[in-house]
């Protein structure tokens, strides 16, 4: 299938493309696939059954491609890097692997030669529903960047059947969670591999047994065995030929069926077994406030990561040459995040029980093969499980965590000799009151490298969560900051402003080379492009007006300023802040119908998880008061306040290319990194910010003077807490601060519903406001008035606007992934 892209030519009618162009030969992959594939007739063919036969014609080539990749690699027996992930946010593929293949021109044309609209058919697809917030973007980004630079690489995940939720508002603005059967129909770009199948063992008890030689030899009995089943997804890269796999597991029954209890007319109890071997992989991130939520949260992460190690084992003896003593020489594996980390256990089990490996000689292996990102400063979000929930689950892993935590405390000891402070901070096991297991100090203790997400996430690592073991292993935590594809985030998400840029630089390279929108630079001033530039936005902005009226049934205006804070919906992200501020603007209109402001629409999209409740309450609140100023003439339109619904990639791609002002607002110090800012920013978007995560080298590269940063610095916000932060003095001392507080609180928004919003009101003051949202609010008013200040002045705005996207080059994902593979996975390049 030939990969060079053929458009129909300007202002011909779309008629049947010649017999030998690109275009002819993919529209008759389309035709046969949609007969022999799908049995289908053109005639009754619905828009999905057109996305379908599409997408596997571009399939064919990608698969192609994919069997040339994995053959140079196998014959070359090249060093490869396993990324383990319970998250991959990879939104839709067929826009993706259109660019990629080279196929997109060639599509529309044959597509247009078959009397169907491209537009519809592409939305046909269905977001993939593996992931949730920035965590599992960052994964899909590395895996576009790994396979375009080349690099052998794996993604190793779940398949979950339902993903989060698909999320809807109720009459009363409330978030209500529905499945998110992403898969009903199927889904094209998979390929299930049940030859590669796993068992993995869970439950059961230690037999102690001693080996002819009096070596203690525990066996692990008594077990119940899931099987995973591999499913493949390729990652095509851009331009090349490379094309890497995703692999995600999905759990099965070892027993589908019991016919003798079928037999017996128990319907129920003959698919028991298979129901509860398949509830592993049923739905992403399920709520642990119970305990068999928690449980089942473990047997996920333990589900993959074992499926996913004998899977890399497999592939690595396939191959005469090897053996345990270039295991790590071959075979590098990220941990992204803690939820992997109990991978560092399994394969230690794996060399002590299955290979005869003393624990030392084992634990060398492990070093050298994992290392380890984390995500997060939030102490909740360092996972932590129970002693109690590990012995019954994963009995043997709880023996070898105690094992490999004496080793530890042996090397603190070292260290710092009776000092049991530092024992106590540095074991693997938490004793307060209830006997914990750490999983990030598993984590780091597991890895030789440790790295955080960006230069403040990385520093703070060091001297705030991690100062002991930073001590303890000098060299281990180095940083990575964050970066995005600019195939999905820019080239494909925002077409109209990726054909102005490579018309401006005067070829498309940058898309492999972000750093070369600097050269845009040079034309930030000129009134011409400027003028050509903010069109775009203004194009992007009409579109999205579209979305809004389709989804959220209110008008606004494209000339109004966008106002967009799209992310996970979480306290210290501060959607309240946000709030805040609207009803602020909201009572100076009231007050004073003829203020003069800069018209704005509030653009908000999140989902909260299921069992937090504050976060559903931030997110009731916006829409109520959304939906009562959108609806009040007395401020002339002034103000539109809307909340997309379920939002996830497609939507965002949407949102992006329409910011205006992108809000990045959380607490200093919380946000590890942030993957939106550099979106938002890259697109032409002013961000409006803390000194937190990427924020700070956004900063550094736009320039002080286009970008919008107020609040507390890190600094700043450990004094105040040492001080003692009371947020009733904040409270007390602002006039606007407590009108729209007590506005919020009371039954205004919600007449006959008092206390709607009270979790919000009181986590604010009772609360003690744990993200210093009142300490904030006063800065962050007026940060906002110089926003209004500045989009008036529409040549200086638009300048600012290019040269956000002009210097964002730093901030691709293919400058991370190269520094990951020189300092961290010591991995080289391999053309196909």
């Amino acid at each position: 299938m030939p990969s060079k892209a053929t458009a129909a030519k300007p202002g011909k009618s779309p008629g049947r493309p010649p017999a030998d162009s690109p275009a002819a030969i993919f529209r008759a992959l389309i035709q046969r696939h949609l007969v022999s594939t799908l049995a289908r007739h053109e005639g009754s063919a619905t828009p999905r059954d057109w996305w379908v036969a599409t997408a596997l014609a571009v399939r064919d080539t990608i698969h192609e491609r994919m069997i040339a990749t994995q053959a140079v690699h196998n014959a070359n027996n090249v060093r490869r890097i396993y990324y383990f992930s319970l998250e991959y946010l990879m939104g839709r593929l067929f826009g993706n692997n259109l660019l990629a293949t080279g196929l997109m021109d060639t599509a529309k044309a044959a597509l247009a030669s078959l009397g169907q609209d491209f537009e519809k058919i592409r939305e046909a697809e269905v977001d993939m529903g593996l992931g949730n917030g920035g965590l599992g973007r960052l994964a899909a980004c590395f895996l576009d960047s790994l396979a375009t630079l080349d690099y052998p690489a794996l993604g190793y995940g779940i398949y979950y059947e339902f993903g989060l939720f698909r999320q809807a508002f109720a009459a009363n603005g409330q978030q209500v969670e529905h499945p998110d059967n992403w898969i009903l129909f199927g889904d094209p770009w998979e390929v299930a591999r049940p030859e590669y199948t796993q068992e993995v063992r869970f439950y059961g008890r230690i037999e102690n047994v001693f080996d002819d030689h009096g070596n203690y030899r525990p066996r692990w009995v008594d077990t119940k065995t899931i099987l995973g089943v591999p499913h493949d997804i390729p990652t095509a890269g851009f331009g090349t030929g490379t094309v890497n796999l995703l692999r995600l597991w999905a759990s099965k029954s070892s027993e589908d069926f019991d016919l003798a209890a079928f037999n017996r007319g128990g319907y129920v109890e003959a698919v028991r077994e298979k129901a509860i071997g398949e509830t592993v992989s049923k739905v992403l991130y399920p709520n642990d406030k119970t305990e068999t939520g928690k449980e089942l949260r473990l047997m996920q992460q333990y589900f993959f990561v074992a499926c996913s190690l004998r899977d890399i084992i497999r592939r690595h003896f396939r191959n005469p040459a090897n053996s345990w003593k270039n295991f790590a020489g071959k075979v590098a594996v990220q941990l992204n995040d803690t939820h992997p980390a109990i991978a560092v256990v399994e394969l230690t089990r794996i060399l002590i029980d299955e290979h005869g490996f003393t624990l030392a000689a084992a634990w060398e292996i492990v070093g050298a093969t994992f290392a380890y990102t984390n995500h997060t400063l939030l102490p909740e979000a360092l996972e932590k499980w129970s002693v109690g929930l590990f012995e019954r689950v994963l009995p043997r892993h709880l023996q070898l965590i105690y094992d490999i935590n004496a080793q530890l405390l042996k090397a603190v000891e070292t260290k710092w000799p009776g000092d049991n402070e530092k024992k106590r901070i540095c074991s693997l096991i938490e004793e307060n009151g209830h006997k914990q297991v750490r999983m990030a100090n598993l984590a780091v203790a597991g890895s030789h490298a440790v790295n955080g997400v960006a230069a403040l996430h990385t520093d703070l690592l060091k001297k705030n969560l991690f100062p002991e073991f930073d001590a303890l292993y000098p060299g281990k935590f180095q940083n990575k900051t964050n970066g995005i594809t600019p195939r999905r985030w820019l080239h494909k998400a925002n077409p109209r402003l990726s054909a102005l840029i490579t018309k401006k630089l005067g070829s498309a390279a940058w898309v492999r080379g972000l750093d070369q929108l600097h050269g845009l630079e040079k034309s930030a001033g000129d009134a011409a492009f400027q003028k050509e530039f903010m069109a775009i936005k203004r194009a992007n902005k009409v579109d999205l007006a579209a979305v809004i009226k389709a989804e959220c049934g209110v008008d606004v205006s494209p000339d109004a300023l966008f106002d967009v804070q799209i992310k996970r919906l979480h306290e210290y992200k501060r959607q309240h802040l946000n709030l805040l501020h609207i009803l602020a603007l909201y009572r100076r209109l009231l007050q004073n119908p003829g203020l003069d402001i800069v018209p704005r629409v509030f653009v908000f999209g999140a989902k909260a998880a299921p069992g937090y409740d504050l976060a559903k309450n931030i997110i009731r609140a916006i829409n109520v008061v959304g939906a009562h100023i959108n609806t009040d003439p007395r401020i002339g339109g002034k103000l539109k306040v809307v909340f997309l619904p379920n939002y996830r990639v497609s939507l965002a791609e949407k949102i992006i290319p329409a910011a205006d002002l992108s809000e990045q607002i959380s607490t200093a110090g919380k946000e590890a990194s942030g993957t939106g800012n550099m979106k938002l920013s890259l697109n032409g978007a002013l961000t409006i910010g803390t000194l937190d995560g990427a924020n700070v080298e956004i900063k550094e590269e736009v320039g002080d003077e286009n970008i919008f940063i107020f609040g507390l610095n890190v600094d700043e916000v450990a004094a105040l807490w040492a001080k003692g932060y009371k947020p009733w003095d904040f409270y007390q001392a602002d006039e606007e601060l407590r009108a729209v507080l007590d506005w919020l609180g009371s039954d205004f928004f919600t007449p006959g519903e008092h206390g709607a919003f009270a979790l919000v009101h009181d986590s604010l003051l009772s609360g003690g406001d744990p993200y210093l949202v009142l300490a904030d609010f006063r800065r962050y008013c007026d940060c906002q008035a110089r926003v209004d200040a500045a989009y008036r002045d529409k040549a200086k705005w638009a300048k600012m606007a290019i040269l956000n996207t002009a210097r964002l080059g730093k901030f691709s994902s293919d400058r991370t992934i190269r520094e990951y593979a020189k300092d961290i996975w010591s991995l080289k390049p391999v053309k196909v």
